[in-house]
């Protein structure tokens, strides 16, 4: 969002409604339109911050013990509130862990955030900064998540799990790539759903994990939000898991 202005009044619609429709997560990044889509967040927000969970994130070069106070000063003013409830490092870049984390717990001490995590991470990343001063505190780990992407089924979600920590699945449609499965679509015609549909209520029965579909239309806020209504069953998701095998062995951490 915040990319293209002609649908500014869209993208702001379609936040306000997912609010009234009880969506009240909204995930977003200085790296968005370059800050454009935290201006859109922050006119959809006005005059309702107090019943919003907000989530924005910082640039790994932005990340040094000076760097994230200054970048999520500036996300702050774009977000125009003055505080976040969970602030991320995007993915680990260049500069040490110990200087993000140094940022991340100024910032928590200072009510600028509430709390703060990561993105991105696989194991080894996590292993690292746990062993870090304030690693500990982490509350989140946000990642690649989909029924076309399970690596993390390996590895990452069950260390995460094993510390009561959430995982946030970000694109859960894979960009709408998965959307063409004949397993998917014929689960979805036969409940009278989306395929769309059918691939977040999958992740949404995923112990401990959170996801954040995009939505720039009423329509779209409107499927995404019966998707939690959707309870698919034992045969439902065995059908899936023939469709979309789940990891067998270790792989690399996937982004997008």
């Amino acid at each position: 969002m915040g990319e293209n202005s002609n649908q500014r009044h869209a993208e702001v619609m379609a936040l306000r409604y997912g609010l009234e429709l009880g969506m009240t997560l909204i995930d977003t990044a200085e790296m968005y339109g370059e800050g454009g889509a935290e201006t859109i967040v922050a006119e959809a927000i006005a005059n309702r911050r107090s019943s919003v969970f907000l989530v924005s994130k910082v640039y790994p070069h932005n990340a040094s013990r000076q760097g994230a106070i200054a970048a999520c000063e500036r996300s702050l003013k774009r977000l125009k509130t003055d505080y976040l409830d969970l602030y991320l490092l995007h993915w680990r870049g260049a500069i040490p862990l110990a200087d993000t984390l140094a940022a991340f717990q100024t910032l928590k001490q200072t009510g600028k955030i509430r709390d703060y995590g990561v993105s991105n991470f696989d194991v080894t990343d996590l292993e690292t900064a746990n062993h870090l001063a304030g690693g500990d505190a982490i509350a989140t780990n946000q990642v690649l998540y989909n029924l076309m992407r399970r690596g993390i089924e390996w590895d990452v979600l069950p260390w995460c799990r094993q510390r009561q920590m959430p995982v946030m699945a970000y694109s859960p449609i894979e960009q709408g790539r998965l959307l063409n499965n004949r397993s998917l679509q014929a689960i979805a015609q036969d409940r009278g759903v989306t395929p769309a549909q059918v691939a977040i209520a999958w992740l949404l029965q995923q112990n401990g994990v959170v996801v954040i579909p995009k939505a720039s239309t009423l329509t779209h806020v409107e499927q995404n939000r019966a998707a939690l209504d959707l309870q698919l069953s034992a045969d439902e998701l065995a059908a899936l898991d023939v469709a979309f095998p789940p990891p067998t062995q270790p792989t690399s951490l996937e982004m997008l």
